[in-house]
Protein backbone atom coordinates (compact mmCIF):
# COMPACT_ATOMS: atom_id res chain seq x y z
CA UNK A 1 0.00 0.00 0.00
CA UNK A 2 1.25 3.82 -0.75
CA UNK A 3 0.11 4.68 2.54
CA UNK A 4 2.36 1.72 4.75
CA UNK A 5 5.12 3.15 2.24
CA UNK A 6 4.78 6.70 2.93
CA UNK A 7 4.21 6.26 6.97
CA UNK A 8 7.62 3.94 7.05
CA UNK A 9 9.44 6.05 5.03
CA UNK A 10 7.89 9.33 7.48
CA UNK A 11 9.33 7.64 10.56
CA UNK A 12 13.02 6.46 9.21
CA UNK A 13 12.91 3.64 10.79
CA UNK A 14 15.04 4.75 13.46
CA UNK A 15 12.47 5.36 16.36
CA UNK A 16 12.96 2.32 18.76
CA UNK A 17 11.20 2.09 22.11
CA UNK A 18 12.35 1.90 25.15
CA UNK A 19 12.19 -1.46 27.26
CA UNK A 20 9.79 -0.55 30.53
CA UNK A 21 9.67 -1.93 33.67
CA UNK A 22 7.39 -4.33 34.95
CA UNK A 23 4.75 -2.78 37.32
CA UNK A 24 1.17 -3.01 35.99
CA UNK A 25 -0.97 0.36 36.12
CA UNK A 26 -4.67 0.25 35.82
CA UNK A 27 -3.96 4.37 35.58
CA UNK A 28 -3.51 6.20 32.32
CA UNK A 29 0.17 5.70 31.04
CA UNK A 30 2.74 8.14 31.86
CA UNK A 31 4.05 7.49 28.19
CA UNK A 32 2.86 8.18 24.99
CA UNK A 33 -0.43 5.63 24.33
CA UNK A 34 0.59 2.86 21.50
CA UNK A 35 -2.71 1.19 21.87
CA UNK A 36 -6.49 2.26 22.07
CA UNK A 37 -8.88 -0.17 23.20
CA UNK A 38 -12.66 1.71 23.12
CA UNK A 39 -16.16 -0.22 22.35
CA UNK A 40 -17.59 -2.65 24.99
CA UNK A 41 -14.80 -2.56 27.30
CA UNK A 42 -15.80 -1.89 31.84
CA UNK A 43 -12.81 -0.58 32.71
CA UNK A 44 -11.65 2.61 31.12
CA UNK A 45 -8.30 5.09 31.41
CA UNK A 46 -9.19 8.10 29.33
CA UNK A 47 -12.31 10.07 27.73
CA UNK A 48 -13.45 11.09 24.69
CA UNK A 49 -12.00 11.35 21.04
CA UNK A 50 -10.44 14.52 20.91
CA UNK A 51 -10.06 15.39 17.24
CA UNK A 52 -7.62 17.98 17.93
CA UNK A 53 -5.57 16.10 20.01
CA UNK A 54 -6.40 12.49 18.39
CA UNK A 55 -5.86 13.61 14.66
CA UNK A 56 -4.87 10.45 12.99
CA UNK A 57 -8.07 8.59 14.99
CA UNK A 58 -10.15 11.62 13.97
CA UNK A 59 -9.16 10.97 10.43
CA UNK A 60 -9.91 7.92 9.99
CA UNK A 61 -13.44 8.27 11.32
CA UNK A 62 -13.27 6.98 14.73
CA UNK A 63 -14.94 8.47 17.46
CA UNK A 64 -15.65 7.08 21.30
CA UNK A 65 -16.89 8.23 24.68
CA UNK A 66 -14.03 5.95 26.49
CA UNK A 67 -11.35 3.89 25.91
CA UNK A 68 -8.68 1.94 27.84
CA UNK A 69 -5.17 3.92 27.19
CA UNK A 70 -1.98 0.99 26.39
CA UNK A 71 1.41 2.65 27.09
CA UNK A 72 4.37 0.50 26.78
CA UNK A 73 5.31 0.13 30.19
CA UNK A 74 1.42 -1.10 30.60
CA UNK A 75 1.93 -3.68 27.64
CA UNK A 76 5.50 -4.89 28.76
CA UNK A 77 3.70 -5.94 32.25
CA UNK A 78 1.50 -8.13 31.32
CA UNK A 79 2.66 -11.64 30.81
CA UNK A 80 4.42 -11.93 27.60
CA UNK A 81 3.99 -14.89 25.18
CA UNK A 82 6.58 -16.12 22.51
CA UNK A 83 5.89 -17.55 18.82
CA UNK A 84 8.18 -18.12 15.87
CA UNK A 85 6.02 -17.87 12.86
CA UNK A 86 7.68 -18.13 9.48
CA UNK A 87 6.86 -13.92 8.32
CA UNK A 88 5.54 -13.37 5.14
CA UNK A 89 8.02 -10.56 4.45
CA UNK A 90 11.34 -12.58 4.21
CA UNK A 91 9.94 -16.46 4.33
CA UNK A 92 12.06 -16.69 7.59
CA UNK A 93 11.11 -17.70 11.21
CA UNK A 94 11.53 -14.92 13.73
CA UNK A 95 10.68 -14.47 17.16
CA UNK A 96 7.71 -12.40 18.23
CA UNK A 97 6.56 -11.74 21.73
CA UNK A 98 4.35 -10.06 24.15
CA UNK A 99 1.40 -10.30 25.88
CA UNK A 100 -1.75 -12.60 24.27
CA UNK A 101 -4.40 -10.01 22.65
CA UNK A 102 -6.92 -12.21 25.16
CA UNK A 103 -4.85 -10.75 27.79
CA UNK A 104 -5.18 -7.29 26.69
CA UNK A 105 -8.68 -7.30 26.28
CA UNK A 106 -9.21 -9.08 29.79
CA UNK A 107 -7.13 -5.98 31.54
CA UNK A 108 -9.73 -3.54 30.13
CA UNK A 109 -12.39 -5.55 30.43
CA UNK A 110 -13.83 -6.12 26.90
CA UNK A 111 -17.08 -7.80 26.89
CA UNK A 112 -17.74 -8.02 22.85
CA UNK A 113 -17.25 -10.79 20.53
CA UNK A 114 -15.56 -9.11 17.22
CA UNK A 115 -12.70 -6.99 17.40
CA UNK A 116 -11.53 -4.46 14.57
CA UNK A 117 -8.14 -4.27 15.23
CA UNK A 118 -7.25 -0.86 13.07
CA UNK A 119 -3.33 -0.42 12.21
CA UNK A 120 -1.64 3.30 11.39
CA UNK A 121 -2.28 3.08 8.15
CA UNK A 122 -6.42 2.44 8.44
CA UNK A 123 -6.06 -1.14 7.54
CA UNK A 124 -8.61 -2.57 9.55
CA UNK A 125 -9.50 -6.23 9.38
CA UNK A 126 -12.31 -7.88 11.89
CA UNK A 127 -11.51 -10.96 13.79
CA UNK A 128 -13.99 -12.33 16.47
CA UNK A 129 -12.53 -12.69 19.94
CA UNK A 130 -12.84 -16.37 19.56
CA UNK A 131 -10.69 -16.89 16.77
CA UNK A 132 -7.85 -14.24 18.31
CA UNK A 133 -8.15 -16.66 21.54
CA UNK A 134 -8.01 -20.07 19.15
CA UNK A 135 -4.99 -19.11 17.36
CA UNK A 136 -3.77 -17.48 20.45
CA UNK A 137 -2.98 -14.15 18.96
CA UNK A 138 -0.79 -11.61 20.56
CA UNK A 139 0.63 -8.20 20.35
CA UNK A 140 3.74 -8.11 19.70
CA UNK A 141 6.13 -5.38 21.14
CA UNK A 142 9.43 -7.21 20.28
CA UNK A 143 10.79 -8.83 17.24
CA UNK A 144 13.72 -11.01 17.50
CA UNK A 145 14.60 -10.04 20.89
CA UNK A 146 14.67 -6.12 20.36
CA UNK A 147 11.44 -3.66 20.52
CA UNK A 148 9.77 -2.96 16.95
CA UNK A 149 10.23 0.42 15.66
CA UNK A 150 7.64 2.50 14.31
CA UNK A 151 8.53 2.39 10.53
CA UNK A 152 8.96 -1.08 10.14
CA UNK A 153 6.13 -3.85 11.98
CA UNK A 154 6.12 -1.98 14.98
CA UNK A 155 5.46 -0.97 17.69
CA UNK A 156 2.95 -3.07 18.18
CA UNK A 157 1.60 -6.18 15.83
CA UNK A 158 -1.49 -8.09 16.50
CA UNK A 159 0.02 -11.45 14.94
CA UNK A 160 -0.27 -15.31 15.32
CA UNK A 161 1.78 -18.18 14.93
CA UNK A 162 0.10 -19.73 11.70
CA UNK A 163 2.33 -22.59 11.35
CA UNK A 164 0.84 -24.54 14.26
CA UNK A 165 -2.18 -24.47 12.89
CA UNK A 166 -2.77 -27.03 10.03
CA UNK A 167 -5.43 -24.83 8.14
CA UNK A 168 -3.54 -22.03 7.50
CA UNK A 169 0.33 -23.52 7.70
CA UNK A 170 -1.23 -25.23 4.50
CA UNK A 171 -1.72 -21.98 2.49
CA UNK A 172 0.52 -19.76 1.17
CA UNK A 173 2.84 -17.76 3.39
CA UNK A 174 1.85 -14.43 2.35
CA UNK A 175 -2.18 -15.41 2.50
CA UNK A 176 -1.63 -16.34 6.79
CA UNK A 177 -1.37 -12.91 7.83
CA UNK A 178 -4.27 -11.30 6.23
CA UNK A 179 -6.02 -10.45 10.13
CA UNK A 180 -2.70 -9.87 11.44
CA UNK A 181 -2.37 -5.62 11.65
CA UNK A 182 1.30 -3.94 11.88
CA UNK A 183 1.96 -0.90 12.79
CA UNK A 184 -1.33 -2.01 15.52
CA UNK A 185 -2.34 1.36 17.62
CA UNK A 186 -6.72 0.91 17.92
CA UNK A 187 -8.91 -1.90 19.22
CA UNK A 188 -12.89 -1.30 18.89
CA UNK A 189 -14.55 -4.17 20.90
CA UNK A 190 -17.76 -4.93 18.82
CA UNK A 191 -21.39 -6.71 19.85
Amino acid sequence: MQKRHFLAALAGGSAVLPLAGRARSAKASTGPTLLTVTGQIDRTNRGPLDPVLDQMMAKQKLAFEKAHAFGFAQLAALPAVTIQPTVEYDNRKHTLSGPLLATVLHACGATGSKLAMRAIDGYAPVISVADAQKYRFIVATHLDGRPMPLGGLGPLWAVYEADKFPEMAAKPVDQRFALCPWGLYHIAVQA
